[in-house]
């Protein structure tokens, strides 16, 4: 280049950069060199740019001079975005790159190549609505960066992809962004009040989007308590969650039905700290769980009543408030809506019992009734048969003729039919209902895998429980039928020489006696056993009828009466399962007289060691050794 050219070639430079540096300046693609001799940038990007009507002075101030001047300024966004760049000053972003902290985001590190930026309302835009969440993964996704900072919440750009917002990102709805949260520029930590997601604040963020949602939460007395500074008042975020916001009709939501009583409401409800702070009643989310309805939702059972089905959802007020759905008033209406008719006779009591306290009346006497029943009339038979099997397991005669059958029918057809439905009833009964009342059991999970969608475990146990019922109906038919039936009835009618057989039977057991009580072909064994069978079947189906028609029994009587129904419904089931097991079982199957089994509920006839023990007169002991009598025909 010649010394005379150098002269018009800067007059041209200097022209242009002055057109560049005013509103109309050049664009890049328009400039002539030097600009692009040494950077590289693409042209037709920057021409399409948000920037593009720019030229390089109009952001690179003080580079107007070539060869430029050592110290050219670093480019300031504010010459135009004032406010933006004031805004992300005082953001965490701004003031950590202040404190020398170079990882913090600046305008390129959300928005990319400044030369190719383009409006944030388009798709290509790296701050556009539906890949934002991308941009700020970059960093807070950076398991370096959150180790290195202390980031407080580890990854949650992940947790936002799989939430129900982002899902409608990816389909183009509408649905919140980073930005609608946390803010554009003016991003701030979590804890400082100038946050949007700081905890007073989170209503109002949220309520950006859900305004109707929001404004029934702030009458409520979670929102009143929010609005007060009690920072222990739930907001969105404590009861849907932060990024990973579900649909309530997802089952991994916090907030889906069978969540909300243990996931939701109870981590505030059960909180000692909380209850100790605030005078909140720790038993209301134990006495629930306790509950039928607690006890289904345990189960996975989404369709019966959780918290919020009775004290609402975000418009949650005090009982004592008419506008409550547990006002009094309001009673009949909001369990009417899944017990048609209830009216407000079944209102008439405590709605969460808590057994173990003398203020539940009626289930608490039923609770201190049937305990030391239990314990006792089980302590007892175990007793009692324990000292049966030491003193017969000690006699070889007893294990001789334990295999052999004896002549005489024991157990006549029309028994035998009876029997056998409930032994197809009742063990199916018993693990029926008390899967239900443990649900998180392993031996329980066959029954409970259904139970959300089919409810197979109800079912079975309604039918099995009808079974029963029928065997019965059975039992009464063979009695009208049959005379020998009824002389059997007769004589399980509980006389003064059971307490005679009993006392020689104790005789027996402690050495005193050689032989077990004789003459007596139904002792109080049997009587017991049969008169507290036709006892515990009718209470059950009593008490059973009350939990089944359950609409009805809202309907006419107080609750208290459901409550007193299924509390004698469950220990009478302990009390009978366990009277099965510990009495029924060692009599037709341990006791040495019968091991391995009484087969007289198939063929009628007991062995022939049972027979020996109902004869009139003691049978010489058989010696040990001696072979077993000869087994005879059936007879007819």
């Amino acid at each position: 280049m010649t010394a005379a050219v150098m002269p018009v070639r800067a007059v041209t430079f200097v022209g242009l950069l002055a057109v560049a540096l005013s509103c109309t300046g050049l664009p890049l693609h328009s400039a002539e060199p030097p600009c692009a001799d040494c950077h590289t940038v693409d042209p037709q990007k920057f021409a399409s740019s948000v920037h593009g009507f720019l030229s390089c002075t109009g952001c690179h101030s003080g580079a107007a001079e070539f060869p430029h001047a050592e110290g050219v300024k670093q480019v300031d966004c504010a010459a135009c975005h004032a406010d933006a760049v004031e805004s992300y000053r005082q953001s965490i972003h701004g003031q950590g790159r202040a404190r020398g902290i170079t990882e913090a985001a600046t305008c390129t590190d959300c928005h990319g190549d400044i030369h190719a930026v383009t409006p944030h309302t388009e798709t290509t835009s790296a701050v556009h609505w539906s890949h934002l969440a991308q941009a700020c993964a970059r960093c807070h996704s950076n398991p370096a960066l959150a180790e290195k900072f202390g980031f407080t919440v580890v990854r949650p750009v992940e947790a936002y992809l799989t939430s129900a917002h982002a899902r409608a990102v990816a389909a183009g709805r509408h649905g919140a962004v980073c930005s609608d949260c946390h803010g554009n520029h003016a991003i701030f930590p979590s804890a400082d009040p100038r946050s949007k997601v700081y905890h007073a604040r989170v209503p109002e963020t949220c309520g950006a989007c859900h305004q109707e949602i929001a404004a029934a939460y702030r009458k409520s007395v979670h929102g009143a308590a929010a609005a007060r500074g009690v920072r222990d008042a739930p907001v969105c975020t404590d009861c849907h969650g932060e990024h990973h916001i579900l649909s309530p009709k997802e089952p991994g939501s916090p907030v889906f039905a069978s969540n909300i009583p243990s996931q939701t409401c109870g981590r505030c409800h059960s909180d000692l700290r909380l209850s100790e702070k605030y005078g909140l009643a720790l038993d209301k989310v134990p006495a629930y769980e306790d509950s039928y309805h607690g006890l289904a939702t345990r189960a996975g059972v989404a369709t019966v009543a959780n918290c919020a089905s009775c004290h609402g959802v975000h418009d949650i007020l005090p009982s004592s408030d008419p506008r409550s759905h547990i006002h009094a008033a309001n009673l009949a209406q909001t369990c009417g809506q899944c017990h048609p008719g209830a009216g407000t006779r079944f209102a008439l009591g405590p709605v969460h019992i808590v057994a173990t306290e003398a203020r539940f009346t009626a289930v608490y006497y039923v609770r201190l009734f049937y305990l030391p029943l239990i314990y006792l009339t089980i302590g007892g038979m175990l007793l009692h048969n324990l000292l049966d099997f030491w003193r017969k397991a000690r006699n070889p005669a007893v294990r001789v003729l334990a295999g052999v059958a004896a002549e005489e029918e024991r157990m006549p057809r029309g028994f035998r039919w009876a029997h056998g439905l409930v032994m197809v009833s009742f063990p199916l009964l018993a693990y029926t209902g008390f899967a239900l009342k443990y649900p998180e059991s392993w031996w329980a999970q066959p029954a409970i895998h259904w139970e959300a969608g089919l409810g197979l475990r109800g079912w079975l146990h309604r039918i099995a429980a009808v079974v029963l019922l029928g065997s019965l109906a059975v039992h009464l038919a063979h009695l009208v039928r049959s005379r020998r039936a009824r002389a059997c009835l007769a004589a399980m009618r509980p006389t003064l020489e059971d307490l005679h057989e009993f006392k020689q039977r104790l005789r027996y057991f402690l050495g005193r006696e050689p032989h077990p009580p004789h003459g007596v072909k139904l002792g109080y064994i049997e009587k017991s056993e049969y008169l507290a069978f036709l006892w515990g079947t009718m209470v059950m189906a009593l008490t059973g009828f009350l939990l089944w028609f359950d609409n009805f029994a809202l309907r006419w009587f107080p609750k208290w009466v459901s409550d007193a129904a299924t509390a004698v419904h469950f220990y009478e089931a302990i009390l009978a399962s366990l009277a099965i097991l510990v009495w029924h079982f060692y009599w037709v199957i341990f006791d040495p007289a019968v091991y391995p089994m009484d087969m007289s509920w198939w063929s009628g006839r007991a062995p022939a060691t049972r027979a020996l023990e109902r004869l009139t007169v003691p049978a010489e002991p058989v010696p040990a050794g001696s072979p077993a009598p000869e087994k005879k025909g059936d007879s007819k």
